[in-house]
């Protein structure tokens, strides 16, 4: 029984020993990877363009809805990157705009290189009105 339990633990140290390495594998570095949190929710957009290394997106808001309520997610996908918007303060105003609000992030904003290849993965959503 002692003979089980012991190969047990050293099977269970073996995978977490490769484990590790394949984390460190692939964040390219020998220090702990530090895990970004996702915070928010995806923001349904009315729409969204790419303009002069910016993303600009138009978003429903009731009146109060700022930047820094939002946050664009950035990710690698092949030899681009995909922009996610993300909501993490709720807007509870009681003066909704039918055509939302303009919000603007530039590439140099986002950690992007001039000229990268973006595209956008949120939801569309019509205005109301």
């Amino acid at each position: 029984m002692k003979r089980t339990v012991t190969l047990v633990g050293m099977a269970a140290t073996a995978v977490a020993l490769s484990a590790c390495s394949l984390v460190d594998r692939w964040t390219g570095g020998g220090t702990a990877p530090v895990l970004a949190e996702v915070r928010g929710q995806i923001e349904p957009v009315h729409a969204a363009a790419i303009v002069q290394d910016q993303a600009v997106f138009w978003v429903s808001s009731n009146g109060c809805t700022q930047k820094a309520d939002l946050l664009p997610v950035v990710r690698r996908a092949g030899d681009a990157s995909v922009i996610t918007l993300r909501r993490l303060k709720e807007d509870r105003c009681q003066q909704p705009r039918a055509e939302g609000v303009e919000m603007r992030w530039s590439f140099q904003e986002m950690g992007l290189e001039p000229g990268s290849r973006v595209s956008v993965e949120n939801p569309y959503q019509l205005p109301h009105g």
